[in-house]
Order: C-alpha cells, then sequence, then structure tokens
C-alpha cells in the first residue's frame, strides 16, 4: 500500500509554515497565553467547594402550578 497521500490542506500548511516561520513561533505564544498553564491545586479546591448546586430545572420552581 502506498501511504505517501498527502491532502490539499495538509500541503498548503506544509508548504505556508515553511514559508512563514514566525508563525509557528506566534502560534505558540498564543498557545501559552491561553493553554499551557500551571493548575493551581488550591484555587481549584476553593472553586469547587465554593459552587452552589443548582436545581435541576431551573425555570420553574415545583409549586409554579398553584399560579394557575
Amino acid at each position: 500500500m502506498d501511504y505517501s497521500y498527502e491532502s490539499e490542506q495538509t500541503k498548503f500548511m506544509r508548504e505556508f509554515l515553511e514559508k512563514n516561520p514566525k508563525v509557528k513561533e506566534k502560534r505558540l505564544t498564543a498557545r501559552s497565553i491561553w493553554w499551557d498553564k500551571q493548575l493551581n491545586r488550591e484555587e481549584q479546591k476553593r472553586f469547587k467547594e465554593s459552587s452552589v448546586p443548582q436545581k435541576s430545572y431551573v425555570y420553574f420552581s415545583p409549586d409554579s402550578d398553584k399560579r394557575k
């Protein structure tokens, strides 16, 4: 079998990144801003503990039928 097939999108991206090497650097910088973060376990624990449980259906209360 010949596994050398390369889609048009893959060819385009490979060639684009070869011609524009700064794009890869910018992409990694942008990724680090949003995704590559160290997790603060204590902060996550406090956030989880401070959440208020939500009722199963928030739009109407169980006694909403009494308004009729």
